[in-house]
């Protein structure tokens, strides 16, 4: 009998997402509970995305736009390019699943970077691939010199994330613009910029503004972040019309939904949230490394973060403070799965749910560290 799946999927681990406090709250019965563990926004969605989804609740029963016309018009606008140059997706993961789905087969190769973004390495192997990995340099930040030292003659594609999603940390212009410019024409590069609006760093650039430098670029944005959207699921992708085209070609018909569309286009303009949104932000992080910081003679440490979230090291297993904090009612990530395992992700709430973090953690891990568990 034939085998039911290939060796690829077989072997494949799925994503796991953050722990729902619905879930939490049935297992341990307790209420209250806060989740800073999925880095989404704490403010809740862009209140005129709300506005545009209401409007459209009693025209749930049409098919949405199937070429999203609306979205892709706001999103060329706001960058200023031609919306040939607009893929929309269920969120930017889509976005990239279209692309290796598009543009890779089981003969070609990717080129990952370690402890970046798990869905990276997930859809290729899916797709077959080989997967090469270059390692990182101090604080855990994407090594390009590295990523393109790995790239092979089978090399179709290379993902960078930036900034990157589990360490917070990002590339420098200079740095991404001679990377551009070194990877063979031939390949793909996908930028990943789901965290761009967060970014204060003076030598943080978007790859929009590199476009010039190659054809085959791939920008990713997402509206689950800063704009609060994470479930109504959209995001794009830009890059040259002709990419788009065979993209579309491969894209599911009314991927995003019609919800989706016009909140998202809202969202866009909504310029007041996403400021008050990064001001929050950068509230709740000040909050929070301050708060570390007291904690350091325990062990504490944390990686310098450009987004919404900081990787937070821990002077005993990440998954034992993560299980410890389940039971005061604080939801973070464990790293583990990233091969981090003596790291938590930590998202940055309102600044209330991050005193209360502060304080639980300040509570269990006197108790961790003398083995006495919490």
């Amino acid at each position: 009998m034939k085998a039911l799946v290939g060796e690829h999927i077989e072997t494949l681990k799925p994503y796991v997402p953050g722990k729902p406090i619905e879930e939490l709250e049935r297992e341990l019965g307790i209420e209250g509970s806060i989740k800073l563990a999925s880095n989404e926004n704490p403010l809740g969605p862009s209140p005129m995305a709300t506005e545009a989804a209401r409007a459209l609740l009693s025209k749930g029963h049409i098919y949405p736009d199937g070429a999203a016309h609306r979205l892709r018009a706001a999103v060329a606008e706001f960058h200023g390019v031609n919306a040939d140059e607009v893929i929309t997706g269920n969120g930017s993961n889509e976005v990239l699943t279209i692309a290796v789905r598009t543009f890779c087969t089981a003969d070609d190769e990717a080129v990952v970077s370690e402890y970046s973004f798990a869905a990276y390495p997930i859809i290729c192997q899916a797709q077959g691939m080989t997967i090469r990995r270059a390692s990182m340099k101090e604080p855990l930040t994407f090594d390009l010199e590295a990523m393109a030292a790995a790239i092979t003659p089978k090399t179709k594609i290379v993902f960078v994330a930036n900034p990157n999603n589990p360490t917070g940390t990002y590339v420098p212009a200079d740095e991404l613009r001679t990377f551009l410019k070194a990877v063979p024409e031939d390949v793909i590069v996908v930028v990943d910029e789901a965290y761009h609006e967060y970014v204060q760093a003076d030598d943080y650039a978007s790859a929009e503004t590199m476009r010039d430098l190659r054809e085959r670029l791939i920008i990713c944005r997402t509206f689950s972040k800063c704009y609060g959207l994470a479930g109504i699921r959209a995001g794009y992708g830009i890059a040259p019309a002709n990419l788009i085209d065979r993209m579309n070609r491969v894209r599911e018909p009314f991927n995003v939904n019609i919800l989706a569309q016009d909140a998202a286009a809202a969202a866009l303009k909504d310029v007041n949230f996403v400021e008050r949104s990064v001001r929050i932000n950068e509230e709740g992080r000040a909050i929070l490394e301050k708060g570390l910081a007291e904690m350091s003679e325990l062990g504490v440490s944390w990686i310098p973060s450009q987004t919404n979230f900081l990787l937070v090291k821990t002077p005993v297993e990440g998954v034992s403070v993560y299980n410890a904090l389940l039971r005061k009612g604080v939801i973070v990530r464990p790293m583990a799965g990233y091969g981090l395992g003596d790291y938590v992700r930590i998202s940055i709430g309102t600044p209330d749910e991050v005193r209360r973090c502060l304080k639980s953690l300040g509570e269990v891990l006197p108790a961790l560290v003398n083995g006495e568990g919490a």
